[in-house]
Order: C-alpha cells, then sequence, then structure tokens
C-alpha cells in the first residue's frame, strides 16, 4: 500500500515510516501542514495518517481538504488529543478511524489493513478473483489453488489492478503507486513493462485466464467478470 504519514514528531515519525516499510509499503512523510497540503494535492494514497496537531496548521483542516478533492484514500486520524470532541469533528469530517496516542504500532498496522479491505475489498481477509486467490496478511498468492512466486514489486502490481478491476489505470499511476515519490525521477516507464510482463508469464503459467489488457499509449486494464 502506498501511505501518506502525517506526523512532526519524530521519533514517532521514524518508528512508524520503519514499520510500515518492513510490512511491504510505500510509506511518505509529512512533518507540518504546508507540505502535507502540497503532497495530498499532487499525489493519490491507499491510506493517510494525520495527526491533528501540525506546524502550521491542524489534521481536521488538511481533512477538509482530502474530502473536498474526493480522494479514495481511507484515512486514520492518529493524535494524543483524545477527547471526545476531537473525535466526533474528525470522524463527522470523513476520517474512517481514530487512533490515540500512545498506541502499539502492531495494532496501527492491524487498522490500517482493515481499513484497505473494508474500502476496496469489502472487508474480506481473502481476496478472490474467479481462480486468484490472494491472501494479503500472508502476501501469498495462489492460482486454482497453486502458490505463485511473486516478486514484492509484483504482488502490489497484481493487488493494485485486482483493487482496480475492469478500469483503465495508466502508467504513471501505476509508477506512482509503486514507487511513491521516487517515480518523478524516472526517465521512462519501462520498469512497469517488464514486471506487468513478468507478472503476466507466472500467472499464466499456472493456468490462469489472461486478464490484463494493454491500453497502448496508456497502460493496463484487468478486465474480469466474476
Amino acid at each position: 500500500m502506498k501511505i501518506l504519514l502525517i506526523e512532526d514528531e519524530t521519533e514517532l515519525q521514524k518508528s512508524i515510516e520503519q514499520y510500515l516499510e518492513m510490512e511491504g509499503n510505500i510509506v511518505e512523510v509529512s512533518p507540518d501542514f504546508h507540505h502535507a497540503q502540497q503532497k495530498i494535492a499532487i499525489y493519490d494514497y491507499d491510506c493517510i495518517l494525520i495527526d491533528i496537531t501540525l506546524p502550521n496548521g491542524t489534521g481536521l483542516d488538511l481533512l477538509k481538504e482530502i474530502k473536498l478533492k474526493k480522494s479514495k484514500a481511507g484515512i486514520i486520524i492518529i493524535s494524543a488529543k483524545n477527547s471526545l470532541d476531537d473525535k466526533v469533528n474528525g470522524l463527522d469530517l470523513g476520517a474512517d478511524d481514530y487512533l490515540p496516542k500512545p498506541f502499539h504500532l502492531s495494532e496501527l498496522n492491524s487498522r490500517i489493513k482493515a481499513l484497505i479491505r473494508r474500502k476496496s475489498f469489502d472487508g474480506n481477509v481473502e481476496i478472490s478473483i474467479n481462480e486468484i486467490k490472494i491472501l494479503p496478511n500472508e502476501r501469498r498468492v495462489l492460482v486454482h489453488n497453486q502458490d505463485v512466486i511473486l516478486t514484492s514489486k509484483e504482488y502490489d502490481l497484481l493487488l493494485y489492478f485486482i483493487s482496480n478491476k475492469n478500469r483503465v489505470v495508466s502508467k504513471s499511476a501505476l509508477a506512482e503507486h509503486l514507487w511513491g515519490d521516487n517515480s518523478d525521477r524516472l526517465d521512462n516507464f519501462d520498469f512497469i513493462y517488464n514486471h506487468v510482463k513478468n507478472l503476466r508469464k507466472k500467472l499464466l503459467e499456472k493456468k490462469c485466464e489472461d486478464y490484463l489488457t494493454t491500453i497502448y499509449g496508456i497502460g493496463y486494464n484487468f478486465k474480469t467478470q466474476e
């Protein structure tokens, strides 16, 4: 998943970033209100973690901007301000969850996973698309009940395609999802083609239907009728 962490406490920021990256996520960090504004305006995320108290502004105002953008990101407020009013205001403005500090990183990780399941996969622990089954907690993929060994990027690519099935996904959107800010430094998207080619090959080797359609000059469409 691609996650934006909006948090000004340096030590907590580093701890969350390292933990979530170890879980296989791409994590981008904003330490203050204005930096977060820029991130939200330019990029898309699967999940946004927001502290309420920030330098130069509040997380609640950022939440309003995220909603005005009609972002599909899941939003979790993480804050030491554990008053009922803050919680109610945050949820009323469109946050999906509220986790008061201090918290265990394992609980934050579980809440992020649960939120993504609710928003993208109807809350299912197992994701099934015809003969394809994905077990997110194990980062495991099966086709016709046979394991498919994927690289980390191939797995993320498949999950992104399935969460956007029957929609055209641009190469730039794929690059941003897989590499975050680093995608801005890429000269071309040839690496996307290579990852898609390898993913398709591994699925076909397990007698999987070929759901991936190339939309020339634009990107790809994972077409499936369940």
